[in-house]
């Protein structure tokens, strides 16, 4: 997914960043003091929720029980997981982390599984953090009684997407995008920006008009690494998904466009819609399309 047009500006700024490649266009220079606060506040961002960094926080909850305080950040992407998970009836969670190391995906990129399927004891429900009081968040603070694996993939790069929109926001630029492969936000006029086919990335399936939005996109054939294992995982199984291939989402802000996007997999876009708001596009494994009526794009198949 990219845009198929832009104003004419600077060079833009492209660094990569928890494991992807970031592009900032803006119609003038972004200075280096910027730069350097956007650099401070991803890597904040990782040390806090990357499962693939042995100082972040999230790796400690998975080492072992214990007290630890949320990040300062947290409410606003607790509160987009908590809707998640009830309009999705459990299937969006912030607690699969147990099933993606279990297929493979863990801190080492093994990419290969520990079983055929994980076992239900390895995933780890939020219905079972209720139940069992494992996981209890009391005001700023977590108390486990267990080792508890969190990934925030769901909805977490499109909020970090969010805080450097806010960075640039603050910054006076009234004209730009911010694109972290897949999630884009753009502030000003409208841009074209191209759907990409989920088999076959030299084509489009749509393209919307943005501006002053975000429009993320996820994909099965993104982050796969064998016969129908990737990152997608249903929350109330702990396997991946088989049904919908690829899925697109609109929203004010990135952090729900991303996680509308993951809920796509599983819920239909009319009642995402009248949860957040927000329109949707998924393709089904079989070439099925669906969408929300009011989704402002043209679509190709």
């Amino acid at each position: 997914m990219a845009p198929t047009s832009a104003p004419r500006g600077p060079e833009p700024y492209v660094f990569d960043a928890i494991g992807t490649r970031w592009q900032i266009d803006t119609d003038r220079e972004v200075p280096t003091a910027l730069r350097q606060a956007i650099a401070a506040r991803i890597d904040q961002f990782d040390r806090d929720y990357s499962r693939f960094r042995e100082d972040s926080l999230v790796t400690r909850l998975a080492r072992s029980a214990g007290a630890y305080r949320v990040p300062a950040d947290a409410q606003p992407l607790i509160e987009v997981y908590e809707r998640l998970y009830r309009v999705t009836s459990g299937a969006v969670t912030p607690f699969v982390g147990d099933a993606l190391v279990s297929l493979g995906y863990d801190a080492q990129y093994s990419l290969v599984p520990t079983a055929a399927e994980p076992a239900p004891s390895t995933v780890l429900r939020l219905a079972d953090v209720v139940d069992d009081t494992s996981a209890v968040r009391a005001g700023s603070v977590v108390h486990t009684t267990r080792p508890v694996t969190v990934d925030v993939g769901a909805a977490g790069k499109g909020y970090l997407v969010d805080l450097v929109v806010a960075l640039l926001d603050d910054a006076g630029f009234d004209s730009f995008t911010v694109d972290a492969s897949g999630d884009l936000f753009r502030r000003g006029a409208p841009i074209r920006v191209a759907l990409e086919h989920p088999y076959d990335p030299s084509k489009a399936v749509g393209v919307v008009e943005l501006g002053d939005a975000a429009l993320c996109a996820s994909a099965t054939n993104r982050r796969a690494w064998g016969n129908g294992l990737h990152h997608v995982i249903d929350g109330r199984t702990g396997l991946p998904t088989p049904q919908v291939a690829a899925t697109w989402a609109l929203a004010a802000d990135a952090r729900t466009a991303d996680g509308v996007a993951t809920a796509l997999f599983f819920t239909d876009p009319s009642a995402l819609r009248e949860e957040f708001g927000a329109d949707g596009v998924r393709i089904f494994s079989s070439g099925r399309l669906e969408r929300t009526p009011t989704f402002q794009g043209e679509i190709f198949v």
